[in-house]
């Protein structure tokens, strides 16, 4: 939409409330016709280029009349009369009928403004050949890469721009765990890729395979068969699946942590052992029952198992059979200590709290195989189980490997090195840094890795050059459960009931949407008041 476009329409959307306004208060007439074009012109300037609902353009709208209320009445007005300007609340009141009269000009302009997108949209332009950026991976680094070009197409890049993935939402997988541990809804960690997209496209489907020779992808999207989507510039940003080692049972009975299906069967996994603990008469498979295993000593499995221990021992007294009985988590892990991500003091302090709930470990022990019944160590000690939670390996996601070498190694400007308009981050790729390393596969890189390349591919498609790509981390924290956290910020470490609090308004301040994180607060007050959901889903449910 043009800027003359935006003008016009906004300074049309104006006249109906100023109309209405001037027939209530019989205003000056030209003065007022003057203010209520401007009124419009702002709001068709400001907002006419978005989508949005009729409550949107409504809210929209009202905001509008009051911004102009405090500018034009409350300021502005004072000023052409040689007074001071003044804000106070008795002002205000005496100012309330203007107020009225702007919320009655505002919000209609809103809504005819809405219906006039609606009722006339933009022609199209002229076709002509484009450069077609196509970005694969609906994650932290697929979204954020597509966002990027999506703002940079709105300024003025030349560039078509289509984003396909297999989920048309963007998952926060941070919050997994809570989905797992029955804190947070399902529904509330993930928010929509299309209401987030201005200029870019949006392709549901599942890439298959892609020719770099010829620069086609070919997507399997539902009844349409596969698609050939050419290409000029590709963004491979797939992400990783979780890697099982080809350990014997691991895959058949393993719960990993990938998804919100994921985070769900093992949350009914957990609830289920405690329903049939409750009914088994047998000890010896009671206790099994009540065995949960985490394999993976990382931030995803010390997040999960003390998620898990504070779940089972929420509920346990919803089941009087199993009063007496001590439930027991046992995490694996290959290393020494937990966390190698943090300080061996943070590390060490997360051992200490979770060790000090009755937690078990098994550190310098990896698992070796596993069936329906136990999990073996190469320590040779057995487990007995029913759940293992698996957190200990990812790979990169097998259409990696269909490219090129698995996992993908960029340059510095995230581009693969060979293959001409090839782009890969995230965890499907190794980008150097500065110290000589790789960056940590993390959600502050991904989506900070996401606008590099987008910014990088702009660049291209101006015949400028790209830039590398650094950034040296934010910090990191984990949640421990009960309450605490541990984490090094810019620095500093920091531990307890403080990092918890960081803990949550980081990853709350980082969700998309201003709903979705209404949600999710709403989920973790609930869950200081109120005991955690134990509802299991029936057979009819599993069917739909």
């Amino acid at each position: 939409m043009t800027l003359l476009r935006r003008l016009l329409f906004g300074a049309v959307a104006g006249l109906p409330g100023g109309a209405i306004v001037a027939a209530v208060t019989k205003p000056p007439l030209l003065p007022w016709a003057a203010h209520t074009l401007v009124l419009g012109a702002v709001l068709g300037l400001l907002f006419g280029g978005h989508r949005q609902s009729n409550g949107s353009a409504f809210c929209v709208g009202l905001l509008v009349g009051l911004l102009d209320w405090v500018t034009w009445t409350l300021t502005l007005v004072p000023l052409l009369h040689g007074d001071q300007p003044s804000w106070t609340i008795a002002v205000a009141v005496s100012r309330f009928p203007e107020l009225v009269g702007a919320a009655l000009s505002g919000a209609p302009a809103g809504l005819v403004l809405h219906a006039l997108n609606t009722w006339l949209p933009p022609k199209p332009a002229p076709r002509r050949t484009k450069p077609h950026v196509v970005i694969v991976g609906g994650g932290f680094g697929g979204v954020g890469a597509t966002r990027e070009l999506d703002r940079l197409v709105g300024r003025g890049l030349d560039a078509h721009v289509t984003l396909i993935s297999d989920s048309n939402s963007l998952l926060f997988t941070p919050l997994l765990v809570g989905v797992a541990s029955s804190t947070v809804e399902a529904r509330h960690v993930s928010a929509p890729v299309r209401a987030g997209l201005d200029h870019a496209s949006f392709l549901h489907g599942r890439v298959v395979s892609i020719d770099t020779r010829t620069r086609d992808a070919y997507v399997c999207a539902g009844k349409d068969g596969t698609l050939r989507v050419p290409y000029d510039q590709l963004v491979l940003a797939v992400g990783g699946v979780p890697h099982f080692f080809d350990l014997p049972g691991v895959g058949e009975h393993a719960f990993p942590v990938k998804s919100v299906a994921d985070a769900t069967r093992l949350r009914d996994q957990v609830l289920g052992a405690l329903e049939r603990a409750d009914l088994e008469p047998d000890p010896a498979e009671q206790a099994r029952l009540l065995t949960f295993v985490v394999a993976g000593g990382g931030f995803a499995g010390t997040e999960l198992v003390a998620e898990l221990f504070d779940l089972v021992h929420d509920v346990l007294h919803f089941y009087p059979r199993l009063h007496g009985l001590r439930p027991r988590l046992v995490l694996v892990h290959s290393g020494e200590r937990l966390l190698p991500e943090l300080s061996p003091k943070l590390g060490l302090y997360a051992q200490r709290k979770l060790g000090g709930r009755g937690i078990e470990f098994r550190l310098g022990a990896r698992v070796s195989k596993a069936t329906a019944e136990d999990v073996t160590l190469d320590s040779g000690e057995t487990i007995p189980t029913r759940t293992l939670a698996w957190t200990a390996g990812n790979r990169p996601n097998p259409l990696v490997r269909q490219v090129t070498q698995d996992p993908l190694v960029v340059d510095p400007t995230l581009r693969v090195p060979g293959i001409p308009g090839l782009w890969a981050l995230g965890d499907c790729a190794r980008i150097p840094d500065q110290a000589g390393g790789v960056h940590p596969p993390t959600a502050q890189h991904a989506i900070r890795e996401g606008r590099a390349a987008a910014r990088n591919i702009a660049a291209v498609i101006g015949g400028r050059r790209p830039v590398p790509f650094r950034f040296g981390g934010l910090g990191v924290l984990v949640s421990l459960g009960h309450r605490t956290a541990a984490g090094e910020i810019g620095g500093r470490q920091v531990s307890g009931f403080l990092a918890w609090i960081l803990w949550r308004s980081v990853y709350l301040s980082k969700l998309p949407g201003a709903e979705k994180r209404l949600r999710v607060l709403a989920d973790w007050t609930l869950d200081l008041v109120f005991p955690r959901d134990i509802a299991l889903p029936t057979a009819g449910d599993r069917r739909a």
